[in-house]
């Protein structure tokens, strides 16, 4: 947790910025999670507190609640003590009170009596709830179903919030710097340990090792695959081969909650073929189009199609594609080859505030375009100073997409088919990096990392030969 002055601050700057919106009375209601069991009551998931809650009051303990009067400021935290047997089985923690002095908050109430309160506010202001318990908790304080409790979240609370946690202060950056340089860590770790004859899961194994043993948890399920082609593939069920382009996209999560999410994809044996090195020269050349492209008051549509411009470049050069790039990309010819966002926000959550709603967080009311591969970018409104985002351009060879595509004769202006099939053992590629919003620019968070493909031959399967 930060200093309690802190959250008392990040909820006056709350109240302040409804009272912009003509939103100044009512009370502000921030469900903490539950704990979900995962067979059985009493052997639950790993407990992971709602990242608003966080950001607001900073507790990692299931089963609060926390409301804050629009028109007086006051903050109070609803709970209930553990028991004797909590203590007797999980130890003894700190008490609600202790809780909400660490928290700036101005009192404690048992957990029953947040209907009442709840009850009496008029209005009531929530964020859209995307766990099922806080459906049916919101549906009976409202008196509603819960089909109908997302239609009665308060957009103007919604907005505020992005408001406040899109742009990152000094003391969250240094957690997300730390979370970048812990998850590099991860990264060195796997490149060192892969060398063929080496099963997928025990790389997994070692990236949370690695996050464990530097005080932090998972971001998100592991991904490490040889079948990089698939985007998120958290099957660990394969063995390293000889020839093998190995994808790993993980990342850490400091104690307090913040994420790293990194991207790296490697030749197994040390040595790019000439096709693999020609598709990574390829997907770096986007990769820096797409950073060097960042600074306030661009959009991150713009971003994305850097990238994007530079990829299909290559195909042409490669042979797989022709035509005008510019026309190319407006008709969505290279999501055959770069299927998805070029990133997101990142933050408290991976995919930063994806649970208010992508239009709201990442488009602020600019048009989504449903075309395919441009439909998956999270983010496309403006940069502004503080904005903390992913870059994580990728090149693709996915077998079935191809053979639909052709089947249908799509884009066969821009599309080389018949050369396309022959690159499909290749699989995919991605690289990903973290970075934060300046006023002048951008830079990377988290220290150096080296990228380069005579870097990553000369890490991969390095632990085996410092053994020799």
């Amino acid at each position: 947790m930060f200093d309690s002055s802190v959250y008392r601050e990040r909820r006056e700057a709350l109240r302040r910025s409804l009272a912009e919106r003509g939103r100044d009375s009512g009370t502000v209601l921030f469900l903490g999670n539950r704990e979900s069991p995962m067979n059985y009551p009493d052997n639950p998931y790993p407990f992971r507190q709602d990242s608003s809650f966080l950001y607001f009051a900073g507790i990692p303990r299931p089963d609060l609640a926390l409301t804050l009067d629009l028109g007086t400021g006051k903050a109070l935290l609803y709970g209930d003590e553990i028991s004797l047997d909590d203590v007797i089985w999980t130890g003894p923690r700190p008490s609600l009170r202790e809780l909400a002095d660490e928290a700036g908050l101005d009192g404690i109430r048992p957990r029953a009596s947040l209907a009442g309160a709840a009850g009496s506010a008029k209005p009531l202001r929530f964020l859209p709830p995307y766990r099922a318990e806080h459906r049916e908790e919101l549906a009976e304080l409202l008196g509603t179903s819960p089909k109908a409790v997302e239609a009665e979240a308060s957009v103007d609370l919604i907005r505020a919030v992005v408001a406040l946690r899109e742009v990152k202060e000094p003391r969250e950056v240094e957690r997300m710097d730390a979370a970048a340089d812990l998850t590099a860590d991860m990264h060195r770790a796997v490149l060192a340990r892969a060398r063929p004859g080496v099963r997928e899961v025990e790389l997994a194994a070692r990236a949370e090792e690695v996050a464990r043993a530097g005080g932090a948890g998972l971001a998100f399920p592991v991904i490490a695959t040889t079948r990089g082609s698939v985007l998120h593939n958290h099957d660990h069920s394969g063995v390293l081969a000889d020839g093998d382009l190995f994808l790993m996209d993980m990342g850490a999560e400091t104690a307090d909650g913040y994420a790293g999410d990194l991207t790296t994809t490697f030749p197994v044996n040390g040595r790019f073929d000439p096709r693999q090195r020609e598709l990574y020269e390829i997907l770096l050349s986007a990769f820096r189009a797409a950073t060097a492209s960042l600074a306030p008051g661009v959009p991150y549509r713009d971003v994305h199609f850097a990238a994007a411009r530079e990829i299909f470049t290559g195909m042409k050069a490669l042979g797989l594609a022709r035509g005008n790039t510019e026309e190319a990309l407006a008709a969505g010819a290279h999501a055959l080859f770069f299927p998805h966002g070029v990133g997101h926000q990142i933050g408290l959550d991976v995919h930063d505030m994806e649970s208010l709603g992508e239009v709201n967080v990442g488009y602020d009311g600019l048009p989504k375009s449903p075309q395919f591969g441009l439909r998956s970018l999270r983010l496309a409104k403006p940069l502004r100073p503080g904005m903390a985002v992913t870059v994580e351009p990728g090149i693709y060879f996915i077998a079935p997409l191809i053979a639909k595509w052709k089947a249908e004769g799509l884009h066969r202006g821009f599309l080389e088919y018949s050369k396309i099939e022959e690159w499909v053992s290749v699989g995919g590629m991605r690289n990903e990096e973290d970075w934060l919003v300046t006023e002048t620019g951008a830079r990377k968070l988290g220290g150096p990392f080296d990228k380069s493909a005579p870097a990553l031959e000369a890490a991969a399967g390095s632990e085996w030969r410092d053994r020799r």
